[in-house]
């Protein structure tokens, strides 16, 4: 598998749902914030949903971080609509809800199971200059945690607000870095 670390976003054009409205997502539209691409297989499942609303109950704490969630399966932004309608759970979800039938985007972020036509579990964050700074890949019946998700983009941002300091295992805002250097060779 090709590594995605570094990674430039794409040109890229699709429909999404979103509060009870169809919208347009474009490359150019992603940019100039944090952003979190969250791939699952299909609307009208099992584990998918339960992704779906813990990202939601999380999602105010994206939003104040500067982060913006984006849904994508390969389902189209119709199906979304008619999911939204069916299901209290996904109703509430505030975040857009991407559609890729053409399957652009479950191509270039490397999670699309051709045979299947869907999208492996995929979490993507995406820097504000449309940059993969960190990703992982899960099989189709493993769920995802948004709380960790959420540390990862808070470490992200300070890694990328101060290049010298890195965040150890488990860091969270507030808590203790480390600055590499060669007084910390074989102290840790």
């Amino acid at each position: 598998m090709e590594n995605l670390i570094g990674r430039r976003l794409e040109e890229f054009k699709v429909q999404a749902y979103r509060n009870g409205k169809f919208t347009e997502v474009t490359r150019d539209s992603v940019l100039g914030k944090w952003g979190v691409f969250f791939f699952y297989p299909a609307d009208f499942t099992f584990v998918c949903p339960t992704e779906l609303d813990d990202l939601s109950d999380f999602y105010e704490q994206f939003k104040e971080i500067g982060c913006e969630i984006y849904s994508v399966s390969t389902d189209t932004h119709f199906v979304h609509k008619a999911w939204a309608d069916a299901s209290e759970t996904i109703k509430r979800i505030q975040y857009p809800m991407l559609a890729d039938p053409a399957c652009v985007l479950s191509r270039f972020f490397g999670v699309m199971v051709e045979s299947d036509g869907q999208a492996l579990r995929g979490t993507f964050i995406v820097d504000p200059e449309g940059v993969i700074k960190a990703y992982e890949i899960h099989d189709m019946g493993i769920g995802r945690n948004a709380e960790e998700l959420l540390r990862k983009v808070q470490a992200a941002q300070f890694v990328a607000k101060y290049g010298d300091k890195v965040c150890p295992a488990k860091w969270k805002p507030g808590a203790d870095t480390l600055t590499p250097g060669i007084d910390l060779v074989g102290k840790l």
